[in-house]
């Protein structure tokens, strides 16, 4: 597929108060602690959103390892997805001098007065998959393509109901990801791109009403927190209102796997079979998912390989910790609010039941009995 040109988000906010609290902190552990040391045997701090999603609790032991195998110490924390412990946990770190600290953010905006105390100690900030919002004191930024993950999923779409030829209309149920997760825009305007010339010729239609008027009301049919209890409770919710057995839904756009779980349940609980299960899009390869693609239950996700994400985002910080310059790929596309962010971006791939076994199994990523091959 064609790849299309990124966006940019910016969004705004204000932590004048929290900030000027947060100088104050880091004046005084700059004070007791004294400089931050870098190289070879250096701290390394490193914050995960939460244990609890199969991606991240990967991802945080991972880059734990690889940041181990190249002779840093590391302190690992997951936050269970709430902001307040996120902070205390980064605060916690920063009061041990740590080189580097990689952040996985719950909220993205809600980080900006702890990071600047990092920042006042000389410690360097990587935001790791989820930029940070509405601050400076953030260094670099690495991720995937997040706006060509939506296009993805909206390309497949396109490709599985043959939207250039087919007549339709479909019925076309959109979700998108949690409002605070600034990774959630990109996905959602992906596949709106794609999906808009469908929607306003009529091809695809939204029974329950839910289709955002716009992109910037992506919001509106958020998840919060990627929570696949809320999803499936909303899909149960629109299965209930406004569709039967004679009214069907024959597309899903699904921004992740935890989102297309929840669906997925709904749809089961409705009746949907393999007769008339719906086009159902997803991200991560979660192990449930993908199994759930082999047996017919989900279409297409998009997969990020996190073992390349942890390679790349351990060598900017070996790069950091070694005083080197620090290679990314990226200076236009992700402004923060403050300022562009300079990024490395790597290229996620799509996988559906065709390419199971060549891209997640060949690969060593999972084996053929953990995903039901």
């Amino acid at each position: 597929m064609q790849n299309l040109s990124r966006r940019s988000f910016i969004a705004g906010g204000s932590f004048a108060a929290a900030a000027l609290l947060a100088a104050c902190t880091a004046e005084r552990t700059a004070d007791y602690y004294g400089d931050v040391s870098g190289g070879e045997g250096a701290l390394i701090g490193v914050s995960m959103p939460t244990k609890n999603l199969e991606r991240w609790s990967r991802d945080g032991e991972n880059l734990k390892r690889l940041l181990e195998d190249l002779g840093y110490t590391v302190e690992l924390q997951f936050a269970d997805n709430k902001v307040e412990q996120q902070n205390s946990q980064i605060q916690t770190m920063i009061n041990k001098s740590p080189a580097v600290i990689v952040v996985g953010s719950i909220d993205g905006s809600a980080l900006g007065p702890v990071l600047q105390s990092a920042a006042g100690l000389g410690i360097k900030i990587i935001a790791y998959d989820r930029l940070i919002r509405d601050t400076e004191a953030v260094d670099y930024y690495v991720t995937f393509d997040n706006y060509n993950v939506g296009a993805m999923q909206g390309q497949y779409i396109v490709d599985a109901l043959d939207l250039e030829n087919a007549s339709g209309p479909f019925n076309f149920e959109p979700f998108a990801g949690s409002p605070d997760d600034n990774n959630a825009r990109f996905f959602f305007e992906g596949a709106w791109d794609v999906l808009s010339p469908y929607i306003e010729s009529g091809k695809l239609v939204c029974p329950s009403g839910k289709m955002p008027s716009s992109v910037d009301d992506w919001q509106s049919i958020g998840i919060q927190a990627w929570s696949n209890t809320t999803a499936q409770s909303e899909m149960e919710n629109r299965l209930n209102s406004f569709y039967s057995s004679t009214t069907r839904v024959d597309v899903v756009l699904s921004p992740n796997d935890a989102i297309a779980l929840g669906v997925g349940q709904a749809l089961a609980s409705a009746g949907y079979n393999d007769d008339n299960w719906p086009v159902l899009t997803g991200q991560d390869a979660d192990q449930a998912n993908v199994a759930n693609i082999v047996k017919g239950r989900q279409s297409m996700t998009v997969f990020k390989d996190t073992r390349l994400l942890g390679e790349r985002c351990a060598t900017m910080v070996d790069q950091i910790a070694r005083g080197q310059e620090v290679e990314v790929n990226d200076t236009e596309s992700y402004d923060n609010g403050q300022l562009v962010v300079p990024s490395y971006l790597l290229d996620p791939v799509t996988v559906d039941a065709d390419n199971v076994q060549e891209v997640l199994v060949d690969s060593g990523y999972y084996t053929a009995a953990e995903v039901g091959l």
